[in-house]
């Protein structure tokens, strides 16, 4: 943020934060010198795997439990992936922990765009209801035609930004990180902060096409009116004969 400050407009101050922990978990030998699979870790260890990815220092039940480990994926024999709310396991071996984790904060920089978003537009909302509410006669409509202009804009943005994020996902050809990235995003939350973006989005749409046509009203009354006031000033001065 140093180095691009003199190149930023208007930079955003009050930055988001999310922590989000991740075990990584090294493979372990078994005695004859193999890796531990996968889900022998899982059948032997689901207590602690499931309590540990929870970050809890108690048991869990069985129910939270197995919802935990629902959320579990593996590639080969010896490699998993249990994905929680505020944290993960992974274990591996470190090249392919590194592509895992790498996805893990991707997922978890969606949920923090969307969030952004979401505030963004409840506040921006928020302000239009305001100016509605808000009474000035004909020339609030001049008012109304700025606040859709200042609406629309900052909707198309949100709207291309949002498809950037889509886009951005379509580098993942590998059907496995695909699923593992799917997986991660459900688990943090980004499919339900970009759906309270959509409504929010669908909202600003709706509003914006009112406050247009609401000022288009106006314009068209103030143009009749003036038609009328012309038409009369005519006639005033052809009865007086000039």
């Amino acid at each position: 943020m140093k180095r691009a400050g003199a190149a930023l407009i208007n930079p955003y101050k009050a930055w988001l934060k999310e922590d989000y922990f991740i075990v990584h978990l090294l493979e372990i030998a078994e005695a004859d010198g193999k890796p531990l699979a996968a889900g022998e870790l899982l059948s032997s260890h689901a207590w602690e795997i499931a309590q540990l990815v929870r970050g809890e220092s108690v048991s869990l039940s069985e129910a939270e439990r197995q919802e935990v480990l629902q959320s579990s994926i593996s590639y080969s024999r010896t490699d998993l992936l249990v994905v929680g709310w505020t944290g993960a396991l992974v274990y591996g071996g470190p090249e392919g922990a590194a592509v895992t984790i790498q996805m893990l904060e991707y997922a978890n920089t969606q949920l923090l765009e969307f969030r952004y978003y979401d505030s963004l537009l409840t506040q921006l909302l928020d302000d239009v209801y305001r100016s509605l509410e808000r009474r000035g006669g004909v020339w609030a409509a001049w008012r109304l035609s700025r606040e859709a202009s200042r609406l629309n804009t900052i909707r198309l943005d949100v709207m291309e930004l949002t498809e950037k994020v889509d886009n951005a996902i379509k580098f993942l050809s590998d059907m496995f990180y695909a699923r593992l990235y799917g997986l991660a995003a459900a688990k943090v939350g980004v499919p339900d902060y970009r759906r309270l973006v959509d409504q929010k989005l669908r909202t600003a749409g709706e509003l914006y096409r009112f406050m247009v046509d609401q000022f288009n009203q106006t314009r068209s009354f103030v143009l009749e009116l003036a038609v009328v006031i012309i038409l009369i000033v005519d006639l005033f001065f052809l009865f007086r004969g000039k």
